[in-house]
């Protein structure tokens, strides 16, 4: 898939999360990479880069007082990784759609427990 059409799905899919969160996402630099870096998976204990579909990489607002003098926080959804695992593009599109949401609960402060038991 081109990385235009790619990265207009993942704003397809940031456009499906309520207005109420989406405006706490002031200070998020949302991007696409092809794929994980060695020092992200080393950071994240993953071994190979097909795991990682997407990382948030930041302070979640559960754990900071305020903005001030804090670097934008970071969701980098992997291209590479997503297509890697996907057989069709309506798999593709489904995909974003659950990374997208599991980094930016990320940024809410919610755990990988928390989103499991939610079925995220």
């Amino acid at each position: 898939m081109e990385r235009q059409t790619f990265e207009r799905l993942v704003r397809v899919a940031l456009g499906t999360i309520p207005e109420d969160f989406r405006r706490r996402l002031e200070n998020v630099d949302i991007i696409v990479e092809d794929w994980p870096s060695q020092d992200q998976l080393a950071g994240h204990f993953v071994d190979d880069s097909h795991l990682l579909l997407g990382l948030y990489e930041g302070v979640p607002l559960t754990e900071r007082a305020d903005y001030l003098a804090i670097l934008p926080d970071r969701i980098t959804i992997f291209q590479g990784s997503i297509e890697s695992i996907c057989e069709s593009n309506e798999e593709i599109v489904s995909e974003i759609r659950t990374t997208v949401i599991h980094e930016v609960a990320h940024h809410f402060g919610i755990d990988d427990a928390r989103l499991e038991e939610l079925g995220v």
